[in-house]
């Protein structure tokens, strides 16, 4: 009988957490050895949006997309090489309807997934398949389409959303790089409302007020977290992990069941 997988919700911060050794880049290998041995994985990333359908990646060998600029060419030459799997890929469709799903035969790993799966299984043997945010949908949606993926935990696929609690680089000074009162306020309330399982704030971000539109801002690095909460059964045990907050950045990862 296969045991049911945890939902993981990954801070994925900068790309170079890839190749540099840091305390975030160990904490996700570390949860990674705590946990049964996935069959594959299903991210949900901050940096794959579409508009008006979601998709799904059904390469069988999917690239290493570097979906940035500015950084060491040490971090370009990087590949990640886990396989796909379009089986998966159709399940994930299949369980989505009767909303529709693209299968897209070509999109590869863009560095939300990577990043931190690379220090989670380095040896690439995983296969790994990305679904996209649909911006066109309310928030709701991304928390039911949570809900209506969590079977695959009983199937051995280990749901693994990438993002940010806190993202917001627009508004922080790169000057000084301190970190603005607001962003360790939102995630504390946030993962308060995570460990209470009141998910319907979280939901309606919108109306939590400044510090939550602050934090917040563009929304895609956010709205992985609600499938990771949807995918929870109530009453789950949540922990956290790389729980650090500095500038406008939340590292902070958790694990549900």
């Amino acid at each position: 009988m296969t045991r049911r997988m945890p939902v993981l919700f990954l801070g994925h911060g900068s790309p170079m957490n890839a190749i540099e050794d840091n305390p975030w880049r160990r904490g996700w290998a570390e949860i990674a050895a705590r946990l049964p041995r996935p069959k594959a994985v299903l991210c949900i990333s901050a940096h794959w949006e579409t508009h008006g359908v979601a998709a799904v990646s059904a390469a069988a060998r999917p690239a290493t997309i570097h979906d940035f600029g500015g950084f060491p060419q040490a971090l370009f030459d990087l590949r990640y090489d886990a396989p796909g799997d379009p089986a998966l890929a159709r399940r994930v469709a299949d369980l989505l309807a009767p909303d529709p799903v693209v299968q897209h035969p070509t999109r590869g790993l863009d560095h939300g997934a990577w990043s931190v799966l690379l220090p989670m299984y380095p040896d690439a043997d995983t296969p790994i398949v990305q679904l996209s945010l649909d911006r066109a949908k309310a928030n709701a949606w991304h928390h039911a389409a949570g809900r209506r993926l969590a079977p695959l935990r009983d199937e051995g696929v280990l749901i693994v959303a990438s993002g940010d609690i806190v993202h917001n680089l627009r508004d922080i000074d790169f000057r000084t790089g301190a970190t603005p009162a607001w962003a360790p306020r939102f995630n504390d309330a946030a993962k308060a409302l995570i460990v209470s399982g009141d998910h319907g704030p979280l939901i309606d971000w919108q109306k939590l007020g400044p510090d939550a539109a602050a934090s917040i801002n563009s929304a895609e690095h956010y709205l992985p977290l609600l499938y990771a909460l949807g995918a929870g059964d109530p009453g789950e045990p949540v922990s956290f992990f790389n729980d650090d907050v500095f500038a406008g950045i939340s590292m902070t990862s958790a694990q549900i069941g």
